[in-house]
């Protein structure tokens, strides 16, 4: 097994002190499911009535805790969430779904509860068989360490080739009455925006139905795990998951239009971009976070999908690297995207010193600011792409010899 990848330079300084969701409990221990001497098992139990949202990978291959809680999802009830790291358990056959199974009935058993309220989550190597045993034995001690303020511990054991655990939180008001979100993610490598990029569980103390949940999780996706990417891969693992524990003492709320969540919405969409920057900042091999804006494209959806082509562009990447302000390859990767565009307003900017401008290159520019801008942690690019309404923000990171160095050991 390779040694872990140093601490990315991108990281925050430490994780969050991120305050107990009322109802929600984390436990995390090592079942030596791949990696040795780590955590790599978590739970997390919400309490009877919990209800729940989700997202998952569009990938036509997706693993079979995605399986398994898609079909999960619509009853929209909750009490356990039980995920690994170090095996995606992932192109198994019958032998992957008995596997999920197997762990759903071990933790219902332990919490009392039906197993189609247990949600399963794998995330790892792909194609190898998931020795579950190994999980479903541990069951009964993650049930004993079962705390209130163990979420951190609970995102550690979801990371493979991370190198910092990831936490977020925010607090809203619903009808005047305090609430928490708080969320962890794990991510690294295979990023690329396709519903959901990575694994993020999120948790609230909202009183919110399952329809409620959903339509504020997939609101709040647009602007955050989907405008992202490390290396254009999308896993087959992806799952974003949004546990309500229906504690916090508000008035009921049974429309997501509901004027009153405004400020959760917003609360909500916080978290779920802290995480997804986070993810960018400890891509693999990554030394540089880059914000790419989109202005003036026809709407913001066509914005979005120029942005992300210009952020999965392997020559754009490797340039920001070198800090090259290459802006023909920002160009090229611009009318890659084949969405509408003006050629007579193109314009691009690195670190707020526009390089090209209204269709041509600005004559004479001063290279010295875009050198000192470039050679920093993080970096900036601004596209005017027309005169229309459209705008977005993704983030991506720069491209290195890490990258390989990292996935090129990654099953050793």
């Amino acid at each position: 097994m390779a040694p872990p990848a140093a601490r990315s330079p991108l990281a925050p300084e430490r994780f969050p002190a991120i305050p107990p969701v009322a109802g929600v409990r984390f436990a995390a221990v090592a079942a030596g499911i791949r990696y040795r001497d780590r955590l790599d098992l978590m739970l997390l139990e919400v309490p009877e009535g919990s209800s729940v949202a989700g997202v998952f990978t569009r990938s036509a291959t997706p693993g079979h805790p995605v399986l398994w809680c898609r079909k999960q999802l619509a009853r929209g009830r909750v009490r356990a969430l039980i995920a690994n790291a170090g095996n995606a358990n992932v192109f198994r056959g019958e032998e992957g779904d008995r596997a999920v199974e197997a762990e759903a009935r071990a933790v219902a058993a332990a919490l009392h509860c039906r197993p189609d309220e247990v949600f399963v989550a794998s995330t790892g190597v792909i194609g190898e068989r998931l020795p579950v045993e190994r999980i479903t034995a541990r069951v009964p001690e993650l049930v004993a360490k079962l705390r209130p303020d163990a979420i951190e511990e609970a995102a550690r054991a979801i990371m493979t080739t991370d190198t910092f655990p990831k936490g977020s939180f925010a607090t809203c008001r619903i009808d005047g009455v305090p609430v928490t979100i708080a969320g962890i993610a794990k991510g690294s490598g295979m990023i690329a925006p396709n519903l959901a990029t990575m694994l993020a569980f999120i948790v609230t103390d909202a009183r919110l139905p399952h329809a409620v949940l959903q339509a504020l999780l997939s609101s709040a996706m647009d602007t955050s795990f989907n405008a992202i990417t490390v290396d254009g891969d999308t896993s087959t693992s992806d799952t974003v998951l949004l546990f309500a524990s229906n504690r916090a003492p508000h008035h009921p709320v049974r429309e997501p239009q509901d004027s009153r969540l405004a400020d959760f919405a917003d609360a909500l969409r916080a978290v779920c971009e802290d995480l997804a920057v986070q993810i960018v900042r400890d891509g693999e091999g990554a030394q540089k976070l880059v914000t790419i804006t989109i202005e003036g494209a026809v709407d913001d959806a066509s914005a979005r999908r120029i942005g992300l082509t210009v952020a999965n562009s392997p020559l754009v990447k490797t340039a920001i690297a070198g800090g090259d302000a290459n802006w023909g390859r920002v160009v090229a990767a611009v009318g890659r995207a084949q969405e509408p565009i003006e050629l007579a307003h193109l314009s691009v900017a690195f670190g707020g010193c526009w390089v090209a401008r209204d269709g041509a290159a600005v004559a004479d520019f001063d290279e010295k600011p875009i050198a000192a801008h470039l050679a920093g942690r993080a970096v900036d690019i601004r596209i005017v792409v027309g005169r229309g309404p459209g705008k977005a923000r993704v983030w991506t990171c720069d491209l290195t010899r890490g990258y390989i160095d990292i996935n090129a050991a990654y099953r050793s």
